[in-house]
């Protein structure tokens, strides 16, 4: 079994409880509200920002001129393509330049985030790339779940077929087979350190929904320091 193979079966309960969430179950229905995916959006693109630093990070990390390139690619043609589909729905949202500016990471995503950074701290690409994958992997398994539903809905039928695309596959397979490379000649207990990059980033992404749903936001205490 390979480490993505072993990583991804130790992680179906979260990935499954991420399928059954009513965030995702009502947007393939068409019937999330239009609040809540605003929410959500804003959220992401945050966090996209910093998951494209974080590729660059990883591109510092390679050891080789071709993983460098790939990574920095990643960061120019991921990113950059989800961050230009939130900003096409900015406009249909009505998300305002004043929006933008008021704008503060939920306690979620910026724990997320967070983690994102602690990883790539360590300073061994397979520890960054472990907690990066499961952004790119668990929402491809989502586009290819819902890429027959009929939400009838502009902006839920575009993100489905963003997520259920061949060039997002292809990235997907991508980064997984790079993982899987990666990980190959490390140690049984430096597998299992860096095997928790990725269950970790795997709670998230269901925390990630969760505080969509909810629309988190953090207590007046918490708020007093901080920034964002």
């Amino acid at each position: 079994m390979t480490f993505c193979e072993e990583v991804r079966k130790e992680c179906d309960a979260i990935w499954e409880a991420s399928f059954q969430h009513p965030f995702v179950r009502s947007l393939a229905e068409g019937s999330l509200p239009e609040d809540v995916f605003r929410y959500y959006v804003l959220q992401d693109s945050y966090y996209l920002q910093h998951f494209a630093k974080v590729h660059a990070l990883a591109a510092v990390q390679a050891r080789d001129l071709s993983t460098v390139k790939r990574f920095a690619q990643h960061a120019e043609e991921t990113c950059g393509a989800e961050i230009s589909l939130h900003e096409g729905f900015f406009d249909l949202l009505g998300v305002t330049e004043k929006d933008l500016a008021d704008f503060k990471p939920a306690p979620a995503a910026y724990a997320y985030t967070s983690h994102l950074y602690r990883a790539a701290m360590e300073g061994e690409l397979a520890a960054t790339l472990s907690a990066l994958l499961p952004c790119y992997w668990l929402y491809y398994e989502i586009g290819e779940r819902l890429k027959n539903a009929k939400p009838e809905h502009p902006i839920y039928d575009k993100w489905i077929a963003t997520y259920s695309s061949e060039w997002f596959e292809a990235a997907t397979n991508e980064q997984i087979t790079r993982l899987n490379q990666l990980t190959e000649s490390l140690s049984p207990a430096r597998r299992e350190e860096v095997k928790a990059h990725f269950i970790k980033s795997s709670y998230y992404e269901w925390q990630f929904w969760e505080m969509a749903w909810t629309k988190e936001q953090w207590s007046t205490a918490e708020e007093c320091v901080i920034s964002g």
